[in-house]
């Protein structure tokens, strides 16, 4: 009776877990099917508004994953418009007669300043159409401000709110939780800048990543400001004085200064829009989401036979096939040889997004895209940052893009070992015995400290790593292993210093990226194509359903700041090898 009970029980439990699975996968296929049909083509009515709300985390590219954009609370699945389809639904606008401007929803801007500064500047040639761009919010924050600063007009509900502070970032420091629970990182570096490490096994910040990290956010603080100035036609001066004496603090002084044109209400500003459009008072005024624009009909479609590749290399830098929020070696390899081989592809674009990741892979991407170079132009275009193992793979490209305000550089690595000889036997109690024929049969075992010899071995591998990193860095930018020695050391830079010193050649998005392919292609017309193939909504919910719902799970029970301590940590515990990556995110605000 006994064992029937424990099967039966057994049996309930599975079909429980079973009932749920399938619960997720139906949802999936559902979602995935409603996101499909929200795909169809969509008629712009004439006199219409294009309406942006950009407060949402962009990716580089739309998902049809309709599981990672599924809301639990809502059984919806939430449509998150890529930057790519951002940057070509604004420049279609601009020459779509149905179009007479742009409505820009002020709010939390929660994306990098980088990803900001490309949009800002496809509003700033949109405005070349002479249709109007105008900026309305309850609630602006910085990074929504410098984007809406280049609006024909900007707008502040009367009880609303504009934040014009200044930037921060805050790093987490690690050590004294990780002695509580009985956990010591052991942390083998090369670079006096590598701080990727620097917040496990430290309770403060060192001189070093203070230097660099107000050098780059001061970069960044500069770029905005001037930004403003120049959009808002005030002193550089005058801006400072606001942000460093909080001179906004209510609504009515953003007027004051200069940095609004006025206070509305709701009714208010639909008034003022339908002036904008010569719409009757009594109508509607035809406003069209972002989303939708972007599924109505492409213009100047190419016909050419040639082609260019931008091959999106997003993520970490992991070994492997991509997964949604990782760029794996094997999937852009095979990405970069599939566009090498084909004679119909004339330039490769690199889109890079990557604060870097596994030293190996990273060499497996860099061959790649050396072979590339060989056969046609090879471009990079930087994202929102590009360091580490990310700038080790853009480093032979012919020509490296990226805006003002891009993280790039650090160029160094480390490797992590795990020592948790305390947290087994004084804390849970776990005594681990172990039995070796080798010396060092056992390196990397977590129930143990590194031996003085072990140490020197791994030294002696990132030092290794870090010699063929400067050297590749080298030839790739026609400098001298000195050279590169000197501004590396893991240091991180903004692309606007990151130019000065020769490891970035224009400042720019992936627009002026592809415009540089065609030149350096000899192309006057061509068809742009993009890499890797986006995979099928419901197969990839079916190879990766447990990890997505796990961390969709995360994001439901813990708060902002706890989620983005369980994602490093979750990321810290999957390191596999030496590491060429940057430091823990960068947080700007």
């Amino acid at each position: 009776m006994k064992q029937f009970f424990k099967f039966m029980f057994a049996s309930m439990l599975g079909f429980i877990i079973s009932g749920v699975l399938l619960f997720f996968i139906l949802i999936g296929i559902f979602a995935g099917i409603a996101s499909k049909a929200e795909k169809k083509e969509t008629k712009v009515e004439s006199n219409s508004i294009l309406k942006l709300n950009l407060n949402y985390a962009i990716p580089e590219r739309t998902s049809n994953n309709s599981f990672k954009n599924f809301n639990f609370q809502t059984f919806e699945s939430k449509n998150e418009t890529g930057l790519d389809e951002i940057l070509e639904s604004i420049s279609k606008a601009a020459s779509d007669e149905n179009i007479k401007g742009i409505y820009l929803e002020m709010g939390i801007n929660m994306n990098s300043f980088a990803t900001v500064e490309e949009i800002r500047n496809e509003l700033i040639l949109f405005k070349k159409s002479n249709k109007f761009i105008v900026a309305y919010g309850e609630l602006a924050d910085q990074k929504s401000y410098y984007l809406s600063s280049v609006a024909d007009k900007i707008y502040l509900n009367p009880a609303g709110e504009l934040v014009l502070n200044g930037l921060s970032t805050s790093v987490m420091y690690l050590k004294n939780m990780f002695q509580k629970i009985g956990v010591t990182p052991e942390l083998i570096r090369h670079g006096k800048f590598k701080s990727a490490g620097e917040p496990l096994i430290a309770d403060k910040m060192s001189d070093a990543n203070r230097e660099q990290i107000a050098s780059y956010l001061g970069s960044l603080y500069n770029t905005m400001v001037g930004g403003i100035a120049t959009a808002r036609k005030k002193q550089i001066t005058e801006i400072e004085n606001i942000i460093n004496q909080l001179q906004i603090q209510h609504p009515e002084d953003a007027v004051k200064l200069g940095i609004a044109d006025g206070l509305k209400y709701d009714d208010e500003m639909e008034m003022e829009l339908k002036k904008l459009t010569n719409t009757d008072a009594s109508s509607k005024l035809n406003f069209i989401s972002l989303g939708k624009y972007s599924n109505s009909p492409k213009t100047n479609i190419s016909t050419s036979e040639d082609k260019i590749a931008v091959i999106y290399c997003d993520g970490e830098i992991v070994s492997g096939e991509s997964g949604e929020d990782n760029m794996g070696s094997e999937t852009i390899a095979k990405a970069i040889k599939k566009v090498r081989l084909d004679d119909k592809y004339k330039a490769i674009v690199l889109r890079i997004n990557s604060p870097g990741g596994s030293a190996m892979a990273s060499d497996v991407i860099w061959r790649e895209v050396v072979l590339a170079k060989k056969a046609k132009p090879v471009i990079v275009s930087m994202g929102s940052v590009a360091a580490s193992g990310g700038y080790y793979i853009a480093a032979p490209a012919d020509v490296i893009v990226a805006e003002p305000n891009t993280i790039t550089g650090s160029i160094g690595v480390f490797g992590l070992m795990v020592n948790a000889k305390e947290l087994l036997n004084n804390k849970l109690g776990v005594n681990v015995e172990t039995v070796k024929f080798g010396e060092y049969a056992d390196l990397g075992s977590i129930d143990r400290p590194l031996t003085v010899a072990e140490r020197a071995i791994i030294q002696k591998g990132v030092d290794r790593i870090y010699e063929d990193f400067i050297s590749k860095v080298a030839e790739g930018r026609k400098l001298t292993k000195a050279q590169v020695d000197s501004i590396a050391q893991g240091r991180v830079w903004a692309a606007k210093d990151a130019k000065k010193i020769g490891l970035v050649d224009e400042f720019g998005g992936i627009t002026k990226a592809i415009e540089i392919a065609k030149k350096k292609a000899k192309l006057s017309d061509c068809r742009i194509i993009n890499f890797p193939e986006l995979k099928d909504p419901i197969q990839t919910l079916l190879s990766d359903m447990s990890g997505e719902a796990s961390m969709f799970f995360a994001k439901q029970n813990l708060t902002t700041e706890q989620f983005k301590l369980y994602n490093e940590l979750n990321k810290i515990m999957h390191y596999r090898g030496i590491q060429a990556r940057m430091s823990f995110d960068v947080n700007v605000q």
